[in-house]
């Protein structure tokens, strides 16, 4: 996980780095094969919900063809 100071403060880069892991951690068991992958929180992601960044993560995996439709 990536999260710069340019996001915001302590606060808000350690929530974008929670919202990225627990999506990480939801679905792990659906991508296809063993990858690394660097997560770099964006501007975009402050301020969301949870269910719009794991929408926008699993759209991501399948447009990468990582996860199964």
């Amino acid at each position: 996980m990536i999260t710069t100071r340019k996001l915001g403060n302590a606060v808000i880069r350690n929530r974008a780095r929670r919202l990225l892991r627990e999506c990480f951690r939801l679905h792990q068991h659906a991508l296809r094969v063993p990858v690394e992958m660097v997560l770099i929180a964006r501007r975009s992601l402050v301020g969301q919900s949870f269910a719009g960044v794991e929408a926008d993560y699993l759209a991501i995996l399948r447009s990468a063809k990582l996860i199964s439709n």
